[in-house]
C-alpha cells in the first residue's frame, strides 16, 4: 500500500515539459531588465569619472595660465623698473636688439605716457596705434595698483579674441602716474593647453576673464570657430557641470569644468562632449547586449532541450519506481541499515526536516526498535529521542548529492550499536541512506591506537605520541612567547635489577616508578615513557633554571627511594638531563637530543644527578661520537700500541716489573688520551677486542724481549670492570701464555676498586681463575673507589697501589703523611706489597723510603716508553743509581 502512494506521488506531470520554455522566457525578461539598470549605472559612473578627469584637467589648466601670465608679469615688471630707471628715455627697439621680445608670442609692445602718446614700441604687424580713450590707461590712471591687467586688445573684445592685452601702471618718481606698460600677446600661447587624448577631438580649453571682457579659445576656436555662444557664468573656486548643447555652437553637450585662478582675474575653462565621455561605456553596453543576446538564444534551446529530457525523465522514473520497489525487498534481509528519507520544505522551499519513508527490519533494530517505529517519523523527533548530529548530515547530502562519513552514535541511548558508517545519497526530493556496523573494526582501532601511542606497562604516553605532542607545545610556547622544558630521565641500576630478580620486578620497579614521577608534577606537566628505562617530562610552560633544578631534584630524590619488588627492598639511582626551549632548541628532536646529551653527562658524574644542557656537552658529544666511529676501525687498522712504565724496588732501586699502557694513535688527531677513548670503548662494547688485544701485545712483547736476551720482568696489565663483565678474561689470558711459552709469573692484573664492588659480576670466581695461573693480583688507584677492608681480605689481591693524589699530598701536609702511612700500615696487615703512583719528585721518593712503600711508578724513574726504549731499560735495570743521593738527601732534610 506504502509503495503504491509512492508511485502515485512521483507520477508525471503533463505540464511540466513546458515548464522550462515559460522560465527560459521569464530569466532573459529579468535579465534584460537588469541589464538597463546596469548599463544606465555604468552610464553615471563614465560620466562622474570623466567630470572628475575634466576637472582635473581644468585646475592643471589653470597652473598653466597662472604661471604663463607670471611670466608675462615678469617682463612688464622689469619694463617698468627699466623705464622708470632711465627718466623715461627708454628705447624697446634697443630690448629687441639685444634678445628680448623676439618669442612669437609677443605680438605688440608699447610703453605710453599718461597723455596716452606711444612713447615707445615694437609693433610686429604695422605700426601701433593706441585708442584716444584707451580703458587702460582710463583704469591705471584712477587706479594707484600695481598689480596687472589683463583686458581686450582695443577697441573692444571680439568673440572670440585672438589676442589679449596686459598692461601695467607706470609712475613718476613722485609716485605720479606716467603712463602703462602694454604687452599684446597671441591668445595661442595660452590656449596651447588642449590635449585631444584627455578631452576628445571636439573638447573646448578656454580662459574667460572675471568681467567677461576676455575669452580666448584654445586650437579647436581656430579650426571650427567659437564653440562657446556666450561666456559661461561660474562659481567662485573650481567645478564642474554638464551643459546641455544650446550652451555650444555645435549643438554638441560636453562635460564643462571650470578653476579659478588664486593670482589673476582669470578662469580656467575645459569641456570633453559626453560623446566622447561615454564612449567606453556605450561600448560595454553594447558588448552586454550583444553577450546577452547570445545568452537568451542559447537559454532558448536549453529549455527546449530540458522540455524534451524532462519528458524522457518521466517516463524513465515510472520504471525506477518499479526498481525501487524490487530493491526494496532485496534489502530486507541484509546486514546493513537501508532507509529513505523524504525532503520536508517551508513554504520558501527550504528543506526544514526529513521523514523516514521507507526502512528495512535490519535499520530499525540498529535504533532499537522496528519498522513501524521509524516509518512516517520526522528526523528531528528520532534525533531529540536518539541524539546525535542525523539532520545536520542530512542537510549536507541534499546540498552536495553525496554524504558519508563514520560516527560514533550517541551513548547511554537505545542505539544498538556505537560506530556506524554512514552513505547518504540524494534522491530526487528525498535521501536514500546506507548505515553500516562498525563498531567492532572501531574498537580494534581503538585499540591499535592506543598501543600505538601509549606504554601498555606503565600507562604512560610512549614515544610515538611524544614525537607528536612536543613539536604542538613548542608552537603553543612559541606563540604566547614563553618556555618549555624537558627532562629525560633514565634509571641507573635497571638492568641489574632485570638481570638479578627477573623482567616482573624490573616491569614492577618501572610502574613505580611512573607512579612516582605523575605524582611529583603540575597537572598541566607530561610524563612520557620512551622505551626500556628511560621517561621524558615536559614541563609546559617551563620556569626558571632554579625552578627546574629544584624539579630535577626532587624527581632524582623520588627515584632514589628504595622499592617494594617482592619480597625484596631494591635502590637505584636516576641521571636527569635538562634542555629548555627555545634556549637549548627550536624543535623537538633538537630538544630530545640535548636532553639524552645532558642526561648522559649526568650520568657519567654517577648517576643520581641533573644536569642541564650545555653547548660543550654537545660539542664533547659530537667529538665522543667523531672518537667512536674511528675506534671501531682503529684496532683493525694498526692503530693502538703499548708503552711501558717501569715500577721500582725502592729498597734495591732496580727495575722490577712494568706497567703496560694502552696507547692509540689516530692519524689526524695524533696521540690520543687513554682517558678519552677507554669510556667510549667500553660504552660501545669495544673495551672486550682491544683489552684481548692489550693480553695478547704484552705477552708477544715479553717473548720478543726474552728472544732477545734480555731479562724480563713481569708486565701488568689493566682490566676494566666492563671486561670482566664480558668473562672470558682467564682463558684468552691462558691462550696467548701457552702461545708464546710465558709463565704465569710474567703478567699482572690491574683492576680498580669499582671493577672489585661492580654489580652482577663475579669477580671473586674470575680472579681465583686468573691465581691458579700464577697471574699476580694488583688494586689499581686505591683511594679513589668504595672498596672496603673486607673485600680486600676476601678477594686476596697481592698488591695494593696507592693513587698518585695521596703520593703529591704526602710532602706538602702532615695530614697527606699520615694518611699514606695508615694505608701502607692497612696493606702490610693485608700482607700485600704497596706501589706507589706518581713518584715525580726526589723528597717524595724520600719520604717513600722512609714509610716502608715497596715499589714505585713515576716520571721519576722514566715515562712510559716504546717497546724499544723500555728494552734498553730492560738491558739497564739499576734504575736508581742517579737518584740514590738526592733521595738521601731529600730523606736527611726530612
Amino acid at each position: 500500500m506504502f509503495f503504491a502512494r509512492s508511485l502515485a506521488r512521483f507520477a508525471p506531470h503533463s505540464w511540466l515539459p513546458a515548464l522550462w520554455p515559460i522560465v527560459a522566457v521569464l530569466a532573459i525578461a529579468v535579465y534584460w531588465l537588469v541589464m538597463s539598470a546596469q548599463i544606465r549605472e555604468d552610464r553615471r559612473l563614465g560620466e562622474r569619472d570623466a567630470l572628475r578627469e575634466v576637472r582635473s584637467y581644468a585646475e592643471a589648466y589653470e597652473q598653466y595660465l597662472t604661471r604663463s601670465m607670471a611670466q608675462m608679469e615678469q617682463v612688464a615688471v622689469q619694463l617698468k623698473h627699466a623705464w622708470e630707471q632711465s627718466g623715461g628715455t627708454l628705447e624697446l627697439q634697443t630690448l629687441r636688439q639685444d634678445g628680448m621680445f623676439i618669442d612669437a608670442a609677443f605680438l605688440e609692445v608699447a610703453i605710453v605716457d599718461g597723455d596716452g602718446k606711444v612713447v615707445s614700441s615694437i609693433p610686429r604687424r604695422g605700426r601701433f596705434t593706441p585708442l584716444r580713450h584707451d580703458p587702460a590707461l582710463a583704469y591705471h590712471r584712477q587706479n594707484n595698483s600695481s598689480a596687472l591687467l589683463i583686458g581686450a586688445v582695443p577697441p573692444g573684445a571680439a568673440a572670440p579674441q585672438q589676442q589679449v592685452r596686459l598692461t601695467l601702471r607706470l609712475e613718476t618718481p613722485d609716485n605720479d602716474f606716467a603712463g602703462i606698460v602694454s604687452i599684446v600677446i597671441d591668445a595661442a600661447y595660452l590656449t596651447a593647453f588642449h590635449n585631444e587624448r584627455v578631452l576628445g577631438q571636439d573638447g573646448l580649453v578656454a580662459m574667460v576673464a572675471d568681467d567677461l571682457t576676455v575669452r580666448l579659445e584654445g586650437m579647436a576656436a581656430q579650426r571650427r570657430g567659437a564653440l562657446l555662444r556666450d561666456a559661461p557664468v561660474v562659481a567662485d573656486g573650481d567645478g564642474g557641470t554638464r551643459l546641455p548643447g544650446t550652451h555650444f555652437t555645435d549643438g554638441a553637450p560636453r562635460l564643462l569644468a571650470w578653476h579659478r585662478s588664486n593670482v589673476y582675474p582669470v578662469v580656467a575653462v575645459a569641456a570633453k562632449t559626453l560623446v566622447d565621455a561615454l564612449a567606453s561605456a556605450e561600448e560595454r553596453a553594447g558588448a552586454m547586449r550583444a553577450t546577452w543576446a547570445a545568452v537568451s538564444a542559447g537559454l532558448l534551446l536549453a529549455s527546449m532541450a530540458l522540455a524534451v529530457a524532462t519528458r524522457r525523465h518521466q517516463r524513465r522514473r515510472a520504471g525506477e519506481e518499479e526498481v525501487r520497489i524490487a530493491y526494496r525487498a532485496a534489502t530486507e534481509n541484509a546486514k546493513d541499515g537501508f532507509y529513505m528519507a523524504q525532503a520536508v520544505r517551508d513554504t520558501t522551499g527550504a528543506v526544514v526536516d526529513f521523514v523516514v519513508v521507507d526502512c528495512n527490519e535490519r535499520g530499525a533494530s540498529f535504533y532499537g526498535g522496528g519498522r513501524e517505529d521509524l516509518v512516517g517519523r520526522r528526523m528531528s523527533a528520532i534525533e531529540r529521542e536518539h541524539g546525535g548530529t542525523t539532520l545536520e548530515a542530512y542537510h549536507t547530502a541534499m546540498a552536495a548529492g553525496i554524504y558519508e562519513d563514520e560516527r560514533q552514535m550517541p551513548a547511554g541511548r537505545r542505539m544498538q550499536i556505537t560506530w556506524g558508517r554512514r552513505r547518504i545519497v540524494r534522491v530526487g526530493n528525498g535521501l536514500a541512506i546506507t548505515l553500516q556496523d562498525i563498531s567492532e573494526r572501531k574498537a580494534y582501532e581503538s585499540e591499535l591506537l592506543y598501543l600505538a601511542n601509549y606504554d601498555t606497562l606503565t600507562g604512560l604516553p610512549s614515544r610515538p605520541w611524544v614525537t607528536r605532542f612536543v613539536p604542538q607545545a613548542i608552537g603553543e610556547a612559541a606563540q604566547r612567547g614563553g618556555t618549555l622544558a624537558l627532562l629525560l630521565v633514565d634509571l641507573d641500576g635497571f638492568k641489574h635489577v632485570n638481570e638479578t630478580h627477573g623482567h616482573g620486578a624490573g616491569d614492577d620497579l618501572l610502574k613505580q616508578a611512573a607512579l612516582r614521577l605523575g605524582g611529583l608534577l603540575r597537572p598541566q606537566d607530561i610524563v612520557a615513557r620512551l622505551g626500556g628505562d628511560e621517561f621524558v617530562v615536559v614541563i609546559a610552560p617551563g620556569g626558571s633554571d632554579e625552578e627546574l633544578a629544584a624539579i630535577g631534584g626532587r624527581v632524582a630524590a623520588a627515584l632514589s627511594r628504595p622499592y617494594d619488588l617482592g619480597n625484596a627492598r631494591y635502590t637505584i639511582t636516576a641521571s636527569i638531563g635538562i634542555s629548555c626551549y627555545p634556549r637549548d632548541g627550536e624543535d623537538a628532536a633538537t630538544l630530545l637530543k640535548h636532553g639524552d646529551i645532558a642526561m648522559t653527562a649526568a650520568k657519567r658524574e654517577r648517576g643520581g644527578r641533573w644536569r642541564f644542557f650545555d653547548p660543550e656537552l654537545f660539542i664533547a658529544a659530537t667529538a665522543r661520537a667523531q672518537l667512536r666511529h674511528s675506534l671501531q676501525g682503529a684496532l683493525a687498522e694498526g692503530q693502538f700500541e703499548l708503552h711501558y712504565q717501569p715500577r721500582v724496588d725502592l729498597a734495591t732501586g732496580r727495575l722490577c716489573s712494568m706497567e703496560a699502557l694502552l696507547r692509540w694513535r689516530h692519524p689526524e688527531l695524533g696521540m690520543v688520551p687513554p682517558a678519552k677513548f677507554i669510556p667510549i670503548a667500553e660504552e660501545s662494547g669495544l673495551i672486550g677486542p682491544i683489552g684481548r688485544f692489550v693480553i695478547e701485545e704484552a705477552c708477544r712483547q715479553l717473548a720478543l724481549w726474552r728472544a732477545a736476551g734480555l731479562a724480563v720482568v713481569p708486565v701488568s696489565i689493566n682490566v676494566s670492570a666492563h671486561q670482566f663483565g664480558q668473562g672470558g678474561v682467564h682463558a684468552h689470558l691462558a691462550m696467548h701464555l701457552a702461545r708464546h711459552h710465558l709463565p704465569g709469573t710474567m703478567l699482572e692484573i690491574e683492576i680498580t676498586e669499582s671493577a672489585m664492588v661492580a654489580e652482577g659480576v663475579d669477580v671473586q670466581g674470575q680472579l681465583a681463575a686468573l691465581r691458579e695461573l700464577g697471574v699476580r693480583l694488583h688494586v689499581d688507584d686505591f683511594g679513589t673507589g668504595y672498596s672496603s677492608l673486607a673485600q680486600l681480605q676476601r678477594l686476596r689481591m697481592d698488591v695494593l697501589k696507592i693513587d698518585r693524589a695521596f703520593t703529591s699530598e704526602l710532602t706538602v701536609s702532615p695530614e697527606g703523611r699520615v694518611l699514606f702511612q695508615a694505608i701502607v700500615s692497612m696493606a702490610k696487615a693485608l700482607d700485600m706489597a704497596v706501589v706507589a703512583e706518581g713518584v715525580e719528585r726526589a723528597d717524595q721518593l724520600a719520604a717513600l723510603i722512609a714509610l716502608g712503600c715497596d715499589e714505585g711508578q713515576g716520571y721519576l724513574f722514566a715515562a712510559p716508553l716504546p717497546p724499544r726504549q723500555a728494552g734498553g731499560v730492560l738491558a739497564r735495570p739499576q734504575l736508581m743509581s742517579v737518584l740514590a743521593p738526592r733521595a738521601r738527601h731529600a730523606l736527611e732534610e726530612t
